[in-house]
């Protein structure tokens, strides 16, 4: 099984690159990991929060493809310990999704349309984060939950 994140928006600040791509190269010893850049929308003045999330939901689900499991990082989800995690990620390799999508939306939130097309909502917090900086926190969340896998000594 592969798992991809969908995010929207580049990553602008240095240290949550560096950090992205030190635990993406970590991943890809357990998994085939990919990182997908949705492009964050441009001449939004004029467009109310509602038409920004419509938007932005249109390329999120044009990323999806059929048979995919997909995931939205949001604060309402369900929450997880990283043991919880860990099992949690290991049952989904097992369900014969093609692929695991986790979407980490812009900074409104996700549309209707997306919500819908969700087969599940998970949080990491009931804190919230900056967009770009909980990429770095789920990323070595899903590091974590590998090492715990097959217990290496990473989560002690």
């Amino acid at each position: 099984m592969k798992i991809q994140l969908i995010v929207v928006g580049r990553t602008n600040q240095h240290f949550v690159r560096q950090g992205l791509d030190e635990f993406c190269s970590r991943l890809t010893h357990y998994f085939p990991f990919e990182l997908e850049i949705i492009p964050e929308l441009r001449n939004t003045k004029h467009l109310s929060v509602e038409q920004q999330k419509v938007k932005e939901g249109a390329l999120i689900l044009q990323s999806f493809q059929t048979g995919d499991y997909i995931v939205l990082l949001d604060e309402y989800g369900k929450e997880f310990t990283s043991v919880k995690f860990a099992e949690y990620i290991e049952k989904k390799a097992h369900t014969g999704s093609k692929r695991l999508v986790f979407v980490i939306g812009g900074a409104y939130g996700f549309s209707t349309a997306v919500y819908e097309a969700a087969h599940e909502i998970i949080a990491l917090s009931k804190m919230t984060f900056p967009h770009q900086l909980i990429r770095l926190i789920f990323i070595e969340q899903l590091y974590r939950a590998m090492t715990i896998l097959h217990n290496e000594p990473y989560h002690h």
